[in-house]
């Protein structure tokens, strides 16, 4: 298929050589989504059906065989050779069982170990004597280690995560997962299942991937081209609100950023926003040659209000200010008698005294300089945050020192998001067709704001697990989140059977629920690995960093990869150990390789990684990193449940009480 496609000539098909680039450009794009992929098989499973898919149930009809893989493969003749997993005829693979067969006489699962096939596994779900197994292949697939990034699981999506994949384009879906659940793998898989049902509209639309940080970017970022799926645009929500000559390079206080990331600051920037806006007092005069055309203020009042009441940005109204002004005059003209046309409108809508006019009336805004006047001009603030914040939270607000200038000010990354929020009052910003949020407990309200003016006209899929947000203003329901993304109807759905971390370890974090998420219902994971949790303690603190070094190289002679967490106050000091003992680590983001498979990991970071083996540093500091005690605990949940295979949590001073309930 690829050497198809590398052998069209395009010489003699193209009608100029803007055309030419374009179709060689998307020539280039198909012969890279052919590419080859270094053990990864073309195919994972095989289907059976009894009867032909869409035909009649007849007795004695004959069935249909389809093979199940990654991509569509056709033979030379064009003839399939392989389904695509998210074909319909698909379907069955992931969701027939003995109970519901769905026409399925076998389905067979295939084995590889470096990309050659080395078992395979049958299940004949139509036939009454053969009892239901459990698969091994499939949970030696979910077991498989992990180097490298983040992987496909196409071969092993269960049927609950199956109906998340395959939900509609419409609606948006809101996943809570627990660790483990596959909640980042199902929305990514999702991307790739709407993009082959809705090709056409999202390729017009677009399509983007939302992560915590550039760490879990670089983690994710080879699972949707693995599937074929090279357009789809990936950013955290900093890049998103990110300016040009707008650098962050100031940091907030918790409290302060608690009060910058409200939803109460969205109508706090529309009044201030809004406020520019005066009433005409002067009349407006108008010359056209040798006439003076004049428009009283009253009548200019009545324009103003009725931008005011539609619901427009302020840009959009400002724009169509004018051309009122400018029909108001040719109503007059008509009525003395004169037959104006649209360009003579056009024109008096660019004259100097209506420019003039809309100037005064309704003046150009600025989002960084408002955003600047609110954070540095006391009394313009209250104004505009009168019975919306205290006056202590305004006091919060306002810089010490007022900066000079918007390129002099040092940005924090919450006043980006806020003059993100002021340049949608001004001009809309621009929807796209779908939005994938992951690790979304964490955001802010006006966060979820700037998200949801991303896919006002398209859906979204929202990932995250309440238990884990790790920021002071975290939320609190998926109901209020929702709200603010602009999306109340989203459908909600809870993934609570964990396949990625074993019952051991799940079990011994999850002790830490009742104290930082009340109610959530807890992982139970389907894998038991006996010895996969080893708590230990270590009388002196000075001894604590040697038994670490020691538990990373002890974890080092396992198959897979290894990550060392720790408080990030704790990673100068053990980054200087590994060294020193010859262990050398790469940072978060970085590509675990064979040769190279420890990676040091600052608590902050560690969400949505994932490692074969977890050496985590002592407990207590990292929930003494955090501002307040829930927002440690929830940090150390997120730390506990990064393991695949094997926890290992070695500590000096003594260990939270949540931890020993």
């Amino acid at each position: 298929m690829r050497e198809d496609v590398e052998s069209l000539d395009i010489r003699d098909v193209t009608a100029n050589w803007v055309n030419a680039i374009v179709l060689q450009a998307q020539i280039d794009d198909r012969i890279k989504a052919l590419a080859d992929l270094a053990h990864t098989p073309l195919f994972f499973g095989r289907l059976n059906y009894l009867h032909a898919p869409g035909a009649e149930l007849a007795e004695g009809a004959d069935g249909e065989q389809f093979y199940i893989g990654r991509r569509h493969v056709h033979d030379a003749d064009g003839d399939p050779m392989v389904i695509d997993w998210r074909a319909p005829v698909s379907q069955p693979f992931y969701r027939a069982s003995k109970t519901d067969p769905q026409d399925i006489a076998l389905r067979r699962r295939f084995g590889y170990t470096g990309g050659e096939l080395t078992a395979y596994e049958d299940e004949h779900l139509s036939d009454p004597g053969e009892a239901a197994t459990v698969s091994k292949l499939l949970q030696q697939e979910i077991e498989r280690p992990r180097v490298g990034p983040m992987r496909d699981i196409v071969a092993t999506i269960q049927p609950e995560q199956d109906q998340l994949v395959r939900s509609g384009l419409s609606g948006s879906v809101c996943v809570q997962g627990g660790p483990g659940t596959g909640k980042t793998a199902v929305g990514l898989h999702r991307v790739a299942y709407l993009l082959y049902a809705h090709r056409d509209r999202l390729a017009r639309t677009g399509t983007l991937v939302i992560g915590p940080n550039r760490s879990f970017l670089h983690y994710i970022e080879q699972v949707l081209p693995a599937l074929g799926e090279l357009e789809v645009k990936q950013a955290t929500v900093d890049d998103l609100v990110a300016r040009p000559g707008l650098e962050v390079r100031g940091t907030d206080a918790a409290e302060t950023a608690v009060v910058k990331g409200d939803a109460r600051m969205a109508e706090v920037l529309g009044r201030a926003v809004r406020s520019h806006v005066t009433r005409p007092t002067e009349p407006l005069m108008v010359v056209r040659g040798s006439r003076r055309w004049r428009v009283p203020a009253y009548e200019l009042e009545e324009m103003v209000e009725e931008l005011q009441k539609r619901d427009i940005r302020y840009g959009a109204a400002r724009e169509a200010l004018p051309q009122r002004i400018a029909h108001a005059v040719l109503v007059r003209m008509e009525q003395a008698g004169e037959a104006p046309d649209d360009r003579v409108q056009d024109a008096v809508a660019r004259s100097a005294a209506v420019k003039a006019a809309v100037k005064e009336i309704w003046p150009a805004v600025e989002p960084a300089k408002l955003v600047l006047r609110l954070l540095s001009d006391p009394e313009f603030l209250a104004l505009h945050a009168a019975d919306l914040l205290t006056e202590d939270e305004q006091k919060l607000l306002l810089w010490p020192k007022p900066f000079r200038s918007v390129k002099s000010a040092k940005w924090s990354a919450a006043d980006l998001v806020l003059i993100d929020e002021a340049t949608d009052l001004v001009e809309r910003t621009h929807s796209l067709g779908h939005v994938v949020l992951d690790e979304a407990q964490d955001l802010s309200p006006m966060q979820y704001r700037a998200v949801g003016r991303r896919c006002t006209t398209g859906s979204a899929t929202v990932l995250g697990d309440l238990a884990q947000g790790t920021t002071p203003w975290a939320t609190r329901s998926w109901d209020e989140a929702l709200a603010h993304l602009g999306k109340p109807q989203a459908a909600l759905e809870e993934l609570t059977a964990g396949f990625r971390v074993p019952r051991e370890v799940i079990a011994y974090a999850s002790r830490l629920l009742p104290s930082i998420s009340p109610g959530l219902t807890p992982v139970s994971s389907v894998r038991e690995t006996p010895g996969s949790l080893r708590v230990e303690g270590v009388s002196e603190a000075s001894d604590l960093t040697a038994a670490v070094v020691a538990s990373c190289r002890e974890s080092l002679a396992h198959e897979g990869s290894i990550g060392l967490i720790a408080a990030d106050a704790r990673i100068s000091v053990l980054a200087e150990a590994l060294l020193a003992a010859g262990l050398p680590y790469l940072s978060p983001g970085e590509e675990t390789t064979a040769q190279s498979r420890l990676t040091l990991v600052p608590a902050s970071l560690a969400k949505g990684l994932e490692y074969d083996y977890v050496v985590l540093d002592e407990p207590a500091a990292i929930v003494d990193g955090e501002p307040d005690e829930r927002t440690g605990l929830r940090r150390l949940y997120v730390c506990l449940t990064r393991a695949v295979s094997g926890l290992s949590v070695l500590h000096a001073a003594a260990l939270p009480e949540a931890l020993l309930s």
